[in-house]
């Protein structure tokens, strides 16, 4: 099982699979799912063990939020939703549940092989993101 330290550090987006679909779920319009399906960002994340920091890179745009794990806070996506999020560390993964608008998401991190594997869940759609760590 990985521990929260395994998933610091630069990881690049290398494959996505069901991006759209997954975006289209969550109401993005047709223009920025175009963008956002061309984008290959990197994934910077830091902790200290409770406090995170995820910092997503592209050269689209650039989105960062920091949080203490279990704790509530106001995220704005990358899409400029505004969501009460909340992530936890459960059995190796970081756990991000997003709620807004009467609507929630889950999005997965955890480590296979070496890379980093986001799995991204709303309603019956599912996108998986793999990054490998940038040295």
């Amino acid at each position: 099982m990985a521990s929260i330290q395994q998933l610091v550090g630069r990881w690049h987006l290398v494959e996505s699979k069901g991006f759209h679909e997954y975006m289209k779920e969550l109401g993005v319009g047709v223009a920025l799912r175009k963008m956002g399906i061309m984008a290959k960002p990197d994934c910077v994340i830091s902790s200290d063990g409770k406090h995170h920091t995820v910092k997503t890179e592209s050269t689209l745009k650039t989105t960062q939020f920091s949080c203490n794990l279990g704790e509530k806070f106001e995220e704005t996506t990358a899409d400029g939703r505004k969501t009460q999020t909340v992530r936890n560390f459960v059995n190796g993964s970081l756990v991000q549940h997003q709620e807004w608008d009467g609507k929630e998401s889950t999005i997965t991190w955890r480590l296979e092989g070496g890379k980093l594997v986001v799995e991204c869940v709303m309603n019956n759609v599912n996108c998986t993101r793999v990054y490998e760590k940038v040295e």
